[in-house]
């Protein structure tokens, strides 16, 4: 009776571990997210927001005039922002083929 238990037992544990034990080979992978728009293009959304905004505040102050020079302003000052004071670092990844 007892190596009836103990062989039972012993099933018992392997069935539950079999399930975890396939589940470990998927950690050697890596998954990486594709990047989004934003990411994508995220230097030419930055400076086509910041004309936009200079156009609006030119535009305001000084009319056609101003948001024509609003918008050089903007896009000059967005587009400083985005290369020099905040350059967008590019992450490399090791890919395997499998």
């Amino acid at each position: 009776m007892k190596k009836i238990l103990a062989t039972f037992v012993m099933m018992a544990m392997m069935a539950i571990m079999i399930p975890f034990a396939a589940t470990t080979a998927n950690a050697q992978r890596r998954s990486y997210k594709k990047p989004n728009v934003y990411q994508k293009h995220r230097n030419a959304i930055n400076i086509g927001i910041g004309t936009a905004a200079g156009a609006i505040l030119g535009g305001l102050i000084g009319g056609k005039k101003g948001a024509l020079i609003g918008a050089g302003a903007g896009a000059g000052g967005s587009a400083l922002y985005t290369y020099k004071l905040n350059p967008k670092t590019k992450k490399y990844y090791r890919v395997r083929r499998y």
